[in-house]
Formats: C-alpha cells, sequence, structure tokens
C-alpha cells in the first residue's frame, strides 16, 4: 500500500489554478437553487418542508432547498440503519477501506468544483476552501490505511494450550452531527471514520451548508457504498437532533459544534433509556479560546505573520482561530503595531474573489460578533476594524483589541469571528498561566527562541494541539492529531492514530487447545 501523504494545496498564484476555480465555479452555478431531498436506505425522499441554503456573501443567491426530515424520518432511517448494520458490519475491513480510497480518488478529480462550492456555501476564500476540500481527502484516505493497520487486532499472549485472540468490533448506529465551518473535511471525516469501522452512520449535516454534505453523499454511493450504510436526514435538532441523540438504539454520537450544545448532548447521552441494552458513547469537538504567547526572544515578524492568518483566516470562524495575544511587557507595543499594519492590508469581500477575508455565516453569527465588538470596547481599545456590513452579505472587517486583561469577557467567551484581544504578562510563567486560564483547551502557539520556554511550554501549555514558532490554526491529517482538552471536547484527535477505535469496542476471544 502507497504510504500515506497529504493532499497538497493548491497554488493559486499559478494561472492554470486559477482558471479551473473560475470553472469549478461555473460548474456550481449550473446547480444553484435546486431541490434537494434526503436519502434513506438509498431512496430519495423529497418533504413538504424545505430549508434555504443561501451564499453568506450574496444573500440573494440560493445554493439549494433542503428537504427536512422530521421524527418519522428520523425512525426510517434508523430502522434503515439498523438492518443494514447486520451486514455491513460483516464486510472485509479491506472493502470498507477500498471505498474511501475510491471515494477520495473521485474527489480529487472534482477538487475545483467541491472548492468551488465552499467558496459559494460557506463564503470561505479560494485558500481556506481549498484546504477544506484537502483535509477531506486526506481523512479519506488516512482512516482508509489505518482501518487497514486495525483490522487483525493486537497482539495478546498465549500460553500452553490456548490461543487468545483481541480484535475490534463496530458499535452499531451512530449518529454523525456535523458543523458549517468546514463544511466538508469535518462532515466527511466524521462520516468516513464511523463508516470505515463497520458503523451504519446517520448523517445529520449543518442547516447552513448541507449541499455539500449533499453532494458527498453522491460521492459514497459513487464509490460502492451499500444503501442505508449511511442515511442522510438534515433536519433542525428541536425536531430531530434531541430525538436521536436520546434514542435507544444510538450507539454513538460524533459532533462538532458548540460548547452549549456539545455539553447538552453529553448529558442527554448520559441518560439510559428504555429498552436501551448499552452505554452510548460521544466524541464531541467543541471550540475554544486559542492563545498565542510572544516572548521577548520572539521573531516578531513571524510572530505578527502567524497572529494575523491564525484569528483572521476565515473570518475567526474556526475553533482553533487565535482571539487571543499574551505578549511580554517589552515587546507588546511592537508586536501589536505589526499585526495592526498586516490586518490593515487584509482585503475583505466576496470570496468568489481572491480576497484574504470573506463573510461570516449568518445574521445571527454577525449580530453576536457586534456585541461582542461592543463589548471590547468597554474593556479595551479599539485598535482597528471593528465595523461590519450587512448589506449584500455578512461582513465584519478584522477587529484588534489592546489593553485588556486577560479575564476581560472578549479574552474568555468564544466569539467565533474576526476579532483578536492583545493582554501583556510580566514574564514568560505569567504568560503560560493567562493563556491557561479558560474554560477551554483546544489550541495554542508560543513564539520564541528560547528552548527552556519551549518546554516549558510542552509541560505546562494546556491544550490539545500546541505549536511552536507558528499560527495556531491548519492542523493537517496524520501529522498534528486534532482534539482539544477541558471545555474542547473529548480530545478525540481526529486525524490521529487512535481515532478510529473510538468507533469500535474490543473483543477478546481464548480458545482452549
Amino acid at each position: 500500500m502507497i504510504p500515506y501523504k497529504h493532499e497538497p494545496f493548491t497554488d493559486f498564484s499559478i494561472e492554470e489554478n486559477r482558471t479551473k476555480l473560475q470553472e469549478g465555479l461555473k460548474t456550481v452555478k449550473s446547480y444553484l437553487g435546486k431541490d434537494y431531498p434526503l436519502i434513506i436506505g438509498g431512496e430519495r425522499i423529497m418533504t413538504d418542508e424545505k430549508k434555504e441554503s443561501y451564499n453568506p456573501a450574496e444573500k440573494t443567491e440560493t445554493i439549494g432547498h433542503m428537504s427536512q426530515a422530521g421524527q418519522e424520518h428520523a425512525q426510517q432511517a434508523m430502522d434503515v440503519a439498523l438492518e443494514t448494520f447486520e451486514s455491513w458490519r460483516k464486510s472485509t475491513f479491506e472493502f470498507r477501506s477500498d471505498v474511501l480510497f475510491k471515494a477520495a480518488a473521485i474527489i480529487r478529480k472534482r477538487k475545483f468544483e467541491f472548492t468551488a462550492l465552499l467558496v459559494k456555501e460557506a463564503g470561505k476564500p479560494w485558500k481556506e476552501a481549498d484546504a477544506d476540500t484537502a483535509e477531506a481527502i486526506d481523512f479519506l484516505e488516512y482512516y482508509g490505511r489505518n482501518n487497514l493497520k486495525i483490522k487483525d487486532g493486537d497482539h495478546v499472549e498465549s500460553r500452553p494450550g490456548e490461543y487468545n485472540q483481541f480484535h475490534y468490533i463496530p458499535l452499531g448506529v451512530g449518529l454523525v452531527i456535523s458543523p458549517w465551518n468546514f463544511a466538508f473535511a469535518i462532515m466527511a471525516g466524521t462520516t468516513a471514520a464511523a463508516l470505515v469501522t463497520g458503523n451504519t452512520v446517520l448523517l445529520k449535516p449543518s442547516s447552513r451548508t448541507p449541499v455539500v454534505a449533499y453532494k458527498f453523499m453522491e460521492v459514497l454511493e459513487e464509490a460502492g457504498m451499500p444503501k442505508g450504510a449511511v442515511n442522510f436526514i438534515p433536519g433542525s435538532s428541536r425536531d430531530i437532533g434531541d430525538y436521536l441523540v436520546e434514542h435507544k438504539d444510538t450507539r454513538f454520537v460524533s459532533f462538532t459544534g458548540s460548547r452549549d450544545v456539545g455539553t447538552r448532548i453529553y448529558e442527554k447521552a448520559a441518560i439510559v433509556q428504555d429498552g436501551q441494552t448499552h452505554l452510548k458513547r460521544v466524541i464531541a469537538e467543541m471550540g475554544g479560546k486559542d492563545t498565542i504567547v510572544v516572548d521577548s526572544d520572539a521573531d516578531l515578524e513571524l510572530a505578527a505573520e502567524a497572529i494575523t492568518y491564525s484569528a483572521f483566516g476565515f473570518s475567526g470562524q474556526k475553533c482553533s482561530a487565535c482571539s487571543r495575544v499574551i505578549a511580554l511587557e517589552d515587546i507588546h507595543d511592537e508586536l501589536l503595531a505589526k499585526v495592526v499594519e498586516k490586518t490593515k492590508q487584509l482585503k475583505v469581500g466576496n470570496p468568489e474573489a481572491d480576497v484574504n477575508v470573506g463573510p461570516v455565516i449568518d445574521d445571527a453569527s454577525l449580530e453576536k460578533i457586534q456585541k461582542y465588538i461592543e463589548i471590547g470596547k468597554s474593556e479595551g481599545k479599539l485598535e482597528t476594524g471593528g465595523t461590519t456590513e450587512n448589506d449584500t452579505g455578512h461582513f465584519v472587517h478584522p477587529t484588534i483589541f489592546s489593553g485588556l486583561r486577560h479575564d476581560d469577557r472578549i479574552m474568555q467567551e468564544e466569539v467565533f469571528g474576526p476579532v483578536v484581544g492583545f493582554a501583556t504578562a510580566k514574564d514568560f510563567d505569567q504568560a503560560i498561566e493567562y493563556a491557561n486560564a479558560t474554560d477551554y483547551g483546544l489550541t495554542g502557539a508560543v513564539i520564541t527562541q528560547n528552548r527552556e520556554h519551549i518546554e516549558q511550554a510542552r509541560r505546562d501549555f494546556m491544550v490539545g494541539n500546541l505549536y511552536f514558532n507558528r499560527g495556531c490554526t491548519a492542523a493537517i491529517v496524520g501529522y498534528q492529531p486534532f482534539g482539544g482538552f477541558k471545555m474542547s471536547g473529548t480530545d478525540s484527535k481526529a486525524g490521529g492514530p487512535d481515532y478510529l477505535t473510538l468507533h469500535m469496542q474490543g473483543k477478546t476471544s481464548s480458545e482452549q487447545m
């Protein structure tokens, strides 16, 4: 088997690649505004209730109308998934991995189309959309290979007259609730991990970005996925989300989203329902309040670049985005000036053109960010940004606050937008103390040339993904397994060597000879 190597990013400085993306946009425009069905057991089901998916950069442009599942559809999907599980769990590891490999090959051929769809439906700038598509391919390739590594289980000892085996078997029916911010990568990765390990899946994509999820279903079908192995049921949390989380036959929930929703899922999944014969697992990634620490031995140009792209890439709509900077007092002012200068150079606009910063996802998001900007004005000094535009699309200009305390609200609560705050620390010990002083523990970065500080942070900075001398975003599948501590989730390490086993259970067999 060819060794795993992550999908390369597209170089849009090459004219040929820019032309291919424009062709991808034309392809996407050819199917804008269509009605989309549920997919249950391979059957397309149109419902009377539909929800519009629209372009957040151009609110009048409809991406599609997505059928909405009710509880009757959710139960139908559960029945199909339970039935299909009995055959799918018996399929070989090789067959299941081959479905993922074929799906990756199909997406690779349609890479510019999927990237263009993310530009349109999620409002992602070109580079961010391209990285999202590449990560989706990476998850399929990586999980397909890891599945083959665990197919024979793990070694256990045998004794004279006794032969022992330890191997993994699937759990059952899993509910996958995917987010809008990585509408392709996380949706595909969480679905693929559950599928390739022999489980059947109920896929409930984000209501903001359902069309890319539907297109992924088409890819899986073309790749040879059996009918009913993944059932596509977009719908509201009120109508079907809670129903399926609490369902007695749901074996696990794989969720990516907000802390509030994640903790509620965790609580609901813990309650044993009448007729339930197992304890449910929850795999949750719930957000972050991520800090970049800069000390006196830092390359300040590197630090400013890292802060700028970590804070404002995809308008800060990443759980890994930098929203806090803790700088030592002696370099703070120079660092701040450099970041402000770089931020003012960023181009904001419709990402169909090659811009740095696109829209935020919807009205509710823009209104939430506006409220936090007002909080920031009351707590610190507005250095740049702080303005919004909501006529044609949902735009928030990259915003920087200085003069903050590490425990101010703007430094503690997840904004999920292009807003970053600066605070100072008197020394490196205090900087790490402040960096840890949040409810979250997802990502962080330290910019320094001081080896002692690097090792101190490696030991004491309590985050799931820690980076040195680079930004705190852009984990790569198989290279930087991703998942956080504390209220950032269950530290499930997506794209890591033990992620698949979260979807399986170990079974020991012992034979007397």
